[in-house]
């Protein structure tokens, strides 16, 4: 229930903790999961007192509880052990503290481990954070490396020896952090998106040795999943062996199975790309070599046809043939026009003979009246009318008598 209060009617210190510790007592018992941080362990006390820590949240709370209680688990839990504890939420007012007080503790195996990594998987996966599409095509030759890996470690070491000397010139920006225990899930987190917001960076590798599958259970957490998801700059994992198989496997852009081969598929070696680079010259040798020869071929085939060897002898034979052609059209327009002028020639005889100026030259006139008609019969005159009498030589008038 809320409270009224005011200024000028402020609850007590012991009051506001009273009331805390009454909502807390009407919690009742919970069932909490977590990872030992810290244990103690008085010799001849009757209560246990640790520390459980939530390495996903970076939260922790303490935890009492009798030793009868932890005896009965003193064997296989420790420090760094996950647990599932039942009790009960306790406020202890004099200090305004919060504990949980055990009742039972129970170790989580490995069985129970792997059981909630494949449902965290199936997840996940239904989320399309492990989609083939949304993976980043990994840069041919990175400039600039981000490792994210533990400080001095085989790991490290194996990235970056492998990676030089495939490839001396590249460079890293290293961020060393905590790669298993309650402080590796944040640490790790935090240096990827450091690397992440840095422009240079090509690609970030995520290094670690092998271990059992409690060790590699920071490379399962679903914050660190996320993260690497929302990452735009490549990221290759290369957790463990190659049978170990974290959820940071599935996210990542890349797998690598072991530290070494994530060196490998991320930096070229210098000798095979200058082994490629000579090979791809010779085959661009051969290939150019190959295409002039077939060219010097083809024009050799080419120089080699008669219209090319030489080029004069078509127009030759086509002049000769034109000239023919002339010659022949020549004789027969000259036969032609030999025909045409022995026609004219007896066609003009022929007109001239029977003209009517070869008929007067014979001695015959032609008789016009004064209007120019040609008198053809004696009805058509009268006595005494004047008519003009047409010779070869000229003219001249007749009078017609009875």
């Amino acid at each position: 229930m809320a409270v009224n209060t005011s200024p000028e009617s402020p609850l007590p210190v012991g009051e506001v903790s009273r009331l805390i510790g009454g909502w807390i007592d009407r919690l009742g018992a919970v069932w909490v999961e977590g990872q030992i941080t810290q244990l103690s362990r008085r010799p001849g006390a009757g209560v246990v007192f640790l520390t459980l820590r939530d390495p996903s949240y970076d939260i922790s709370v303490s935890v009492t509880c009798y030793r009868q209680v932890f005896d009965a688990v003193a064997d296989v839990v420790g420090e760094g052990a996950r647990v599932v504890v039942l009790a009960k939420p306790e406020w202890y007012a004099p200090r305004g503290q919060l504990s949980l007080r055990a009742a039972e503790i129970r170790p989580v195996g490995v069985g129970e481990l792997l059981a909630r990594l494949e449902q965290l998987k199936k997840s996940l996966a239904a989320e399309g954070l492990f989609a083939p599409e949304r993976k980043k095509a990994l840069p041919f030759l990175p400039q600039l490396i981000g490792l994210v890996c533990g400080r001095a470690s085989a790991a490290e070491r194996d990235v970056l020896e492998n990676a030089r000397h495939r490839w001396p010139a590249v460079r890293f920006e290293v961020r060393n952090v905590p790669v298993q225990g309650v402080h590796a899930v944040p640490q790790v987190v935090q240096a990827v998106k450091e690397l992440d917001a840095i422009d240079e960076v090509d690609v970030i590798i995520v290094a670690r040795g092998g271990g059992s599958v409690e060790d590699l259970l920071p490379f399962s957490d679903e914050q660190l999943v996320r993260a690497v998801a929302e990452c735009r700059t490549p990221v290759v994992s290369a957790i463990g062996h190659e049978p170990d198989n974290p959820l940071l496997d599935h996210v990542a852009d890349l797998r690598a199975s072991t530290p070494t081969d994530a060196a490998k598929k991320v930096v070229p070696d210098v000798g095979e790309e200058l082994e490629r680079v000579r090979m791809l010259r010779d085959r661009a040798r051969r290939c150019a070599a190959a295409f002039v020869e077939r060219e010097q071929r083809g024009l050799a085939h080419a120089l080699a046809r008669p219209s090319i060897e030489d080029p004069h002898r078509m127009i030759d034979e086509r002049a000769d043939h034109v000239a023919s052609l002339v010659e022949r059209g020549r004789r027969t327009l000259g036969h032609l026009l030999d025909r045409a002028d022995s026609e004219l020639t007896h066609t003009h005889a022929r007109v001239v003979a029977l003209s009517p100026a070869a008929t007067l030259q014979r001695g015959y006139a032609v008789l016009q009246r004064e209007d120019g008609h040609v008198v053809r019969g004696p009805e058509e005159v009268t006595a005494g009318e004047a008519l003009r009498a047409r010779v070869a030589d000229g003219e001249f008038t007749v009078k017609v008598s009875e």
